[in-house]
């Protein structure tokens, strides 16, 4: 019997794999229907001998299978769900990776690119772990032809990123870098250099998906050489981009692959039918031997009955008991949350007095040592005014002189020490001059350079978010110049669609991100908390020896 089990086991399993090799071969095809069919007569093969990982790779196929083909009903996301939840129950990071690109392609939205982007950065974080690394130049490809609409810098910058740490070998990514780029460079109406980079994508030769890449690469030559005028070739190019459509063939495919679906769906209602009858039929049989029991054990059945009544009170009692319990520890675990939120409410405060005491000392120290020793040795010239009226010893104009100086030095000092506590973000300075003065008089010691790039700040800001945002800036800065040994750095400030865009980069060592705790050290912990105030988002991407960028996103 168990030889025989074993057989049964292993004959599916055999059966699942089989149909999982000729799906990817009909999909290397493109003989999509066909791959539909052998991924599902695959996936139900899986679930009977319960193989969550083959299941898995099913699922992920299903979905890319249904989700590349056009006016098909069936919704491709449950089986995307299916897989993300495996993914995150068996904390398999590469199947996060490849879960949440889905999901960042799925709610792809140009003109609403906060979702997408959402889970591009959950990719981002996930690619600095070592054995993922070479997964961040295609994620960063993904993020700059995302923003290459709503936000240009952006998207050059991601750009810029991606082709810092391309790998040539990976024939795939390169494609498709060349494809978005020369997109990215269409919307800035640079059409010589597009076509170059599309050039570039139609040399390279692909292991697999060939036609499909055609398609695409054909489209876009057609359309730019017909927006820089060149109709002959945009002509040639539509001609070959409808023969390569017309090989692929999706319209016939989606209709067979729906048929297939509406087959699946019958043969499974069928199935359920079918067990549901022998349920029944078992249930009834069962039913007949209980009647025959209870007539031959009558007293047995009522000694049964009291017995599990007793056993019933007595569990009923204990289940109050143990929801009175919970309650209580609910409570008790209520009334902990309220004291730690109070606790850190208490923590902040405390904070912001501290800060605030600081701030009054330093200013006190200020008074005391700057404008205290002029006020003094000017209260001795007015003394010596004073004498010198009825003695005139010394030259009455040369005292004067000497004293209206003071005056000035001391009006200076005050007015020094004004500047230090508003830190440049004054009433006639927007949050942008602030910091191209500070970034100008920082470059002015010589010992870096710092350019500053904005982007849509027209107008100014609630000035309490200046004054934030300002802080936030020339703390970052500061830490690049104690920490980071970098020539140039650049401040890149865009204000669309009421999101503040802030990118930091330095060309400094860099440093390991998995081995630096940024909770203790560097102001970072203190700068994400004010982040989170803003309601902002805060992250961070470096790389030993090749300097570090930050990017803030905060709504306005």
């Amino acid at each position: 019997m168990f030889c025989s089990f074993c057989y049964a086991q292993n004959s599916k399993l055999d059966s699942a794999y089989y149909y999982f090799k000729k799906g990817k071969q009909f999909d290397f095809e493109n003989k999509h229907y066909k791959a539909y069919e052998s991924y599902i007569k695959s996936r139900n093969f899986y679930l009977k001998t319960n193989n969550k990982d083959s299941i898995a790779k099913c699922n992920i196929n299903l979905y890319y299978l249904i989700k590349s083909q056009n006016n098909l009903n069936e919704d491709a996301k449950l089986y995307l769900d299916d897989y993300s939840k495996y993914a995150e129950e068996k904390s398999d990071s590469l199947m996060q990776l490849k879960a949440n690109n889905a999901y960042a392609a799925y709610f792809w939205n140009q003109d609403s690119i906060s979702k997408s982007s959402k889970f591009y950065k959950k990719s981002l974080l996930l690619t600095n772990r070592e054995e993922l690394k070479q997964y961040k130049a295609s994620v960063y490809l993904n993020l700059a032809f995302l923003y290459t609409l709503q936000q240009p810098d952006s998207a050059n910058y991601f750009f810029k990123k991606t082709v810092s740490i391309l790998d040539s070998s990976d024939k795939i990514t390169m494609v498709g870098f060349y494809i978005n780029y020369a997109l990215f460079l269409k919307k800035q109406r640079n059409f010589k250099e597009a076509l170059i980079q599309l050039k570039k994508a139609e040399a390279i030769q692909l292991d697999a998906y060939q036609l499909k890449y055609n398609k695409i690469i054909f489209e876009n030559f057609a359309h730019i050489y017909k927006e820089y005028g060149n109709y002959k070739k945009a002509f040639e190019y539509f001609e070959k981009f409808n023969l390569a459509k017309d090989s692929l063939n999706n319209t016939a495919q989606n209709i067979a692959i729906s048929n297939l679906d509406k087959k699946y769906k019958n043969d499974i209602e069928k199935q359920e039918l079918k067990t549901k009858n022998e349920k029944n039929e078992k249930e009834n049989l069962q039913l007949k031997i209980d009647k025959e029991k209870n007539r031959n054990f009558l007293i047995g059945a009522l000694l049964f009955i009291l017995f599990g009544g007793v056993i019933a009170l007595l569990s009923h009692k204990n289940s109050k008991k143990k929801i009175k319990l919970a309650e209580k520890e609910k409570e008790l675990a209520s009334q902990k949350n309220i004291t730690f939120l109070k606790e850190q409410e208490l923590s902040i405060i405390n904070a912001m007095i501290n800060g605030q005491e600081k701030e009054r000392k330093r200013i006190a120290e200020d008074l005391h040592d700057n404008l205290g020793s002029v006020l003094a040795t000017l209260k001795l010239h007015f003394e010596n005014l004073q004498i010198n009226r009825e003695k005139k010893k010394i030259n009455q104009e040369e005292l004067f002189n000497k004293t209206e100086g003071l005056i000035d030095q001391a009006y200076l000092k005050v007015r020094s020490i004004a500047h230090a506590k508003n830190a440049g973000v004054i009433s006639n300075q927007a949050l942008l001059m602030a910091v191209q003065i500070m970034a100008e008089k920082i470059s002015l010691a010589d010992k870096i350079k710092i350019e500053v790039i904005h982007f849509g700040l027209n107008e100014r800001l609630e000035n309490s978010l200046e004054i934030t945002v300002f802080r936030i800036i020339q703390e970052l800065i500061t830490n690049i110049i104690k920490h980071a040994d970098a020539k140039n750095a650049t401040i890149n400030i865009s204000l669309y669609d009421k999101n503040l865009n802030i990118i930091i980069e330095d060309d400094g060592k860099g440093f390991d991100i998995n081995k630096v705790d940024l909770k203790n050290g560097m102001g970072i912990n203190s700068i994400k908390t004010r982040v989170k105030h803003l309601n902002g988002t805060f992250s961070i991407d470096a790389t030993l020896g090749k300097g570090s960028s930050i990017i803030l996103d905060i709504p306005v």
